[in-house]
C-alpha cells in the first residue's frame, strides 16, 4: 500500500529504532541501512562501480528474490535502482514486503528510460492511479542512446533549478515510491488502460494521470520544499562525511575484529 512519494532516498520516513535493510545498495548504500544485501559480487553490470559498504554494517550475499531473514524482521527496507534489473518483479516484491513492514523504491520512470536507457535494465515503470505498473522493455518500440551521464550525474550538480526540478515532479525521470504493509504492483500488464501508458502517445489525459495539477500556489509550495531540502543536503555533505569502504577493505575490517 502506498504511502507518499519522497523526493529522494534522503527524504525518507525511518523511524530512530527501525532496523533497516537495503537491497542492492551497490556503490552508495545508504548510511541508514544496519544491513546490506548484494547478489552480485565479481561483476558491476548491474551497477555504476564496485561495491562500497560502511564498516558498522552487515553484509549479506544473497538474492533479493529470496533472503535468508525472517518475516517482518525488519521495519524498513530500502530498494535503489534495483528493481529495473530484476527477472520477476511481482516475486522480488512479495520478498520486500515479506521482511520488512515498510519501505521505500526507487526505479527510473518510463520517461527517464527513455531519455536515457540503459543496457542492463529490463523493466520500464510508471506509478498510475498508486499502483508501480512494470513493463517490458523489449515490447517497447524504440528507445533512445543513453544521456544519462549528461542529464543525470552531469547537470543537475550543475544546474541547481534543474536539480529542483527533478525533486518537484515525481516522475519527470525517477519513481519514487513509500509503501507500507505490501507492494501493489502490476507486471506487463494486457488492459488496456494501462498499455496505453506504455505504447501510445500520451493525451492530455495520460499526462494529466502521471503529473497531476497543480495550482500555483501549490508548485510554489513544493519548489520551495525542495530547495530547502536540497540546500539541507547540500550542507549535510559538507560537514558530515560519507566514507563507505570496498568490499575487500570491509572483510579485512571485519577479519580483524573477529581474530
Amino acid at each position: 500500500m502506498k504511502e507518499r512519494n519522497p523526493m529522494d532516498r534522503n527524504d525518507l520516513n525511518i523511524n530512530k529504532r527501525d532496523r533497516v535493510l537495503e537491497v542492492g545498495s551497490g556503490q552508495s548504500p545508504h548510511p541508514r541501512a544496519n544491513v546490506i544485501v548484494e547478489k552480485f559480487i565479481e561483476s558491476n553490470y548491474h551497477r555504476g562501480g564496485d561495491i562500497r559498504i560502511f564498516p558498522y554494517q552487515e553484509f549479506v550475499n544473497a538474492d533479493g528474490e529470496n533472503m535468508p531473514f525472517k518475516d517482518k524482521e525488519f521495519d524498513y527496507l530500502i530498494c535503489n535502482q534495483v528493481l529495473e534489473h530484476v527477472e520477476d518483479p511481482m516475486l522480488f516484491t512479495n520478498e520486500l514486503s515479506r521482511v520488512a513492514s515498510r519501505g521505500y523504491i526507487e526505479l527510473p520512470s518510463f520517461i527517464g528510460e527513455s531519455l536515457f536507457p540503459k543496457e542492463s535494465h529490463k523493466w520500464v515503470c510508471l506509478e498510475i492511479d498508486k499502483k508501480l505498473v512494470l513493463y517490458d522493455k523489449k515490447r517497447i518500440p524504440s528507445l533512445y542512446p543513453d544521456l544519462g551521464k549528461t542529464f543525470l550525474n552531469f547537470l543537475p550538480y550543475q544546474s541547481f533549478a534543474l536539480h529542483i526540478f527533478y525533486l518537484s515532479y515525481h516522475q519527470a525521470h525517477t519513481v519514487r515510491y513509500e509503501w507500507k504493509d505490501n507492494i501493489d504492483i502490476i507486471v506487463n500488464p494486457e488492459d488496456p488502460y494501462y498499455k496505453s501508458f506504455f505504447e501510445y502517445t500520451w493525451s492530455d489525459k495520460i499526462s494529466r494521470t502521471i503529473f497531476p495539477y497543480r495550482s500555483k500556489s501549490q508548485d510554489i509550495k513544493i519548489s520551495i520544499q525542495a530547495f530547502i531540502h536540497l540546500v539541507i543536503e547540500k550542507i549535510k555533505r559538507k560537514f558530515i562525511p560519507y566514507n563507505p569502504v570496498s568490499l575487500e577493505k570491509y572483510m579485512e575490517i571485519h577479519k580483524k575484529n573477529n581474530d
